[in-house]
């Protein structure tokens, strides 16, 4: 029998296709036989965990910053930066490290799934440490943590889609990916809304951690393994956790340029969630409880919002391209957060919001596909670790601009108008994610050679 290191696609119930669907992890090839819909969603399902604990974790720490003396001395916008900083560069570090690492590991579960166990246990551990702690040192010690655990299962599980799905049904693989982040970022958002609503913040972060473990559980025990790995070729792992960071990463330029756009159009969208509750309580004047409430109906309008975007978004960009899908997002992002930094009642910033949430789906759909589409495909653990590099510097990056013209405003022109402030900086943001965008040469469209349903993927 062949081993998976020798670059020969399992078969039957180890496996995740039959071998001539499935090719060689070295060849770089996508698979041709198409799944069935069942395993696309699964494939999908455990982003809704993933998103749901950053959703919850990280409105968690907005409530708890804005609305106990937690922070001390510290302006809301420097303790912000200060509890998140340490671990988004903790997982910009860790995520593409793990994800490179997996696309040479063997074991009878496949390369992906080991990290992702490993990954969710440990955020169980951490997200408990988070909801007990009472001091600012102790939570931004076990957020660091969770950005370690977390990372170390969602670098190997982004290698999936590229692993596991034909050029058929890239887009609409994307599109549920998209889906499942949005769905999960309801949840988390909705969990600790409720949670604040009810005076009981901690128990948001008991819920995420469940709700982690079901989606955990659905991929490792129903989807296949994918892609045989890589050979290491008797190299030590430490050599291959240093070529994640090789320059030859630097000779994909529109890769390069794509995982920029989307730092940018992260960091515009995580001003606005970073430091919604203090828009509440500061420029209009709201109580926990009451702030609570309202941003169950903000999240509401947002989750609609994404939810209407992501799969016409995801079958536009199969006709027209990716790139023109993205500019409209960042045109209508800009516009939503616009509204919102300017609106003089709580009803038209959600309004504002709304247009924000529509931009965020049709992103979150389309720019996966692209990356998708560009990436070396025998390396997905890698290059799709490094791309999330994007998604852990917009926390931070988000937490310390939107901090620090927070502050700046509420210096100058009073505590109502740093959120504000803080808002209109997203805005041109926007505009910088669009601009870097226009390097992209985007794969051109074409036939797809027909592709059957394989009816034999089976699970580990």
């Amino acid at each position: 029998m062949a081993r998976l290191s020798d670059g020969v696609a399992p078969i039957g119930a180890g496996g995740a296709l039959r071998a001539e669907a499935m090719p060689a992890a070295g060849a770089g090839a996508r698979p041709t036989a198409l799944l069935p819909t069942s395993q696309l969603i699964r494939i999908s399902a455990y982003w809704l965990g993933l998103t749901a604990i950053d959703a919850a974790v990280g409105l968690f720490i907005g409530f708890r910053l804005a609305y106990s003396d937690i922070k001390g001395d510290m302006g809301l916008g420097a303790a912000t930066a200060f509890v998140t900083i340490g671990g988004a560069v903790v997982g910009i570090l860790v995520q593409p490290t793990v994800g490179s690492i997996s696309d040479y590991t063997v074991s009878r579960w496949g390369r992906r799934k080991p990290f992702i166990v490993f990954g969710s246990l440990l955020d169980l551990v951490f997200l408990l440490g988070i909801a007990v702690s009472n001091t600012l040192v102790s939570i931004t010690a076990f957020v660091i943590l969770l950005q370690f655990s977390t990372n170390t299962a969602r670098g190997p599980f982004q290698g999936y889609v590229p692993d596991l799905v034909a050029e058929k049904q890239v887009g609409t693989a994307s599109g549920l990916v998209g889906m499942m982040q949005v769905i999960g970022n309801i949840t988390g958002f909705l969990l600790a809304s409720l949670a604040a609503a009810a005076g009981n913040l901690p128990v948001a972060l008991f819920a995420v951690a469940i709700v982690e473990l079901v989606t955990m559980l659905s991929v490792v025990l129903r989807v296949g393994v994918g892609l045989p790995p890589k050979p290491r070729r008797g190299r030590s792992w430490w050599s291959i956790a240093r070529e994640t960071w090789g320059a030859d990463i630097l000779r994909e330029r529109s890769y390069v340029w794509l995982v920029a756009s989307r730092l940018f159009f992260m960091v515009a969208g995580g001003i606005l969630f970073a430091y919604s509750v203090a828009y509440l309580k500061y420029t209009y004047g709201y109580e926990a409880d009451e702030a609570g409430a309202i941003y169950i109906v903000l999240l509401a309008v947002v989750g609609v919002g994404n939810v209407v975007a992501v799969m016409p978004a995801s079958r536009l960009s199969d006709r027209i391209g990716r790139k023109p899908v993205i500019y409209v997002a960042s045109m209508i992002g800009a516009v939503g957060v616009g509204i919102t930094a300017l609106a003089p009642a709580v009803p038209i910033a959600i309004f504002g919001a709304g247009l924000y949430g529509a931009a965020s789906g049709t992103f979150l759909a389309v720019d996966w596909a692209l990356m998708t589409d560009i990436i070396p495909r025998s390396s997905a653990g890698r290059y799709m670790g490094l791309s999330n590099v994007a998604t852990g510097s917009a926390t931070m990056l988000a937490a310390a601009v939107g901090g620090l013209v927070l502050d700046a405003a509420t210096a100058v022109a009073g505590s109502a108008a740093g959120p504000r402030a803080a808002f209109l900086a997203a805005v041109g943001l926007y505009g910088v994610a669009a601009l870097l965008l226009r390097p992209v040469v985007e794969p051109r469209r074409r036939e797809v050679p027909k592709a059957t349903v394989d009816t034999e993927f089976q699970p580990v």
